[in-house]
């Protein structure tokens, strides 16, 4: 929650709403919950939730994540401070966009790095396999999940993803 807060004070002008901060911990498995909804005001979790990384930041699909990139075509997830952008409806149905605030995800625009919902992120998965499946870089959410994650973390809000 620390380095959240500080990535809040460090990209300020951008971020209109510093109430709430979406924080993914690349450090645990797929399996675990491990977005969360903070209420920075108050200084406490609101929710948790299961999430995609890119296929690329995983090669052998261990559920864990081994390496970032923000290269196009890498497939890979980009860690460090995202400005949350409009919402569209796309081939993954409701989704956000993803502005880059950093040099390790500078490219999230032009790569297409956005939140979405996927049928190979659920409680199911994570308990049957071990793990829930890969994006292409994108951080995806249950179907169930992801009306609540889009409606929270609304535009000009931070996402804020580290290991």
């Amino acid at each position: 929650m620390q380095r959240a807060a500080a990535a809040l004070d460090a990209h300020g002008g951008l971020i209109r709403h510093r109430d709430l901060v979406g924080l993914v911990d690349f450090s645990k498995a797929s399996r675990e919950a491990r977005f969360h909804l903070i209420d920075m005001e108050a200084g406490k979790l609101v929710a948790s939730h299961l999430v995609s990384h890119g296929s690329g930041s995983d090669p052998a699909n261990s559920g864990w994540v081994q390496r970032f990139s923000n290269q196009y075509g890498s497939y890979a997830s980009s860690k460090g401070a995202f400005l949350t952008g409009v919402a569209y409806s796309g081939k993954h149905g409701r989704s956000r966009r993803l502005i880059g605030l950093e040099d390790a995800n500078s490219a999230a625009m032009e790569r297409g790095i956005v939140i979405h919902a996927a049928s190979y992120v659920s409680d199911e998965m994570a308990q049957n396999q071990g793990r829930i499946g890969r994006s292409q870089g994108c951080f995806a959410f249950s179907d169930k999940d992801i009306d609540g994650v889009l409606a929270r973390l609304g535009e000009g809000r931070l996402l804020y993803a580290v290991k």
